[in-house]
């Protein structure tokens, strides 16, 4: 006698069939919107780049801002596609954005085709100099080794201290003075004539 395994038939009811029609009307409405996206972003895509590359001068940066862009509208696109002036719209996410990259760069930087000589004659990349360098910075405390560190190793602006470490540009100015001052204590009058 063999036994027969049968696997049970699902049952098609009224919840069975509401759900895969709902799923369908989903996957057609998010079709939808995602077409009526990529239409938006083709007839903007060349305005907004050219915009962003006349605010940055840099067509890659322009390029990386446009599409920030695109992917914020992206994020809002059902609340924002209808009602919306979505020309001006992207043209405010745009900026907005770079705002934000000018505010995160160093107010003091210069692009430059070439980059200039070093000033000094070599002396100061040497090993020992280093070695030197790096105890008397282990020997400030860390707050003022961090506005160091971040003030002139990684060649930060004031404000760009000040925001990174949550403290006041006064803070940052007055450690970053005495720290100097510590570390030239420490490092001796050897170390100036360098």
């Amino acid at each position: 006698m063999t036994d027969t395994v049968t696997s049970p038939r699902p049952v098609e009811g009224p919840r069975t069939g509401a759900l895969a029609s709902w799923s369908v009307g989903r996957r057609r409405a998010k079709a939808a919107r995602d077409e009526e996206f990529t239409a938006f972003v083709e007839s903007a895509a060349t305005r907004l780049r050219r915009s962003a590359y006349l605010m940055c001068r840099d067509w890659h940066l322009a390029q990386d801002l446009t599409q920030q862009t695109f992917i914020k509208m992206y994020a809002a696109w059902d609340r924002i596609r209808t009602g919306t002036n979505l020309e001006g719209y992207s043209r405010r996410v745009l900026m907005n954005l770079v705002f934000d990259q000018q505010r995160r760069r160093s107010g003091s930087e210069i692009v430059v085709a070439e980059l200039p000589d070093r000033p000094g004659d070599g002396t100061a990349d040497t090993p020992e100099l280093r070695l030197a360098l790096v105890d008397a910075l282990a020997a400030l405390s860390v707050e003022d080794r961090a506005v160091l560190v971040l003030r002139h190793a990684e060649d930060h602006s004031v404000d760009t201290v000040a925001t990174i470490l949550g403290v006041s540009v006064s803070v940052v100015k007055m450690r970053t003075a005495r720290a100097l001052a510590r570390l030239r204590s420490l490092l001796g009058e050897d170390f100036e004539d360098r």
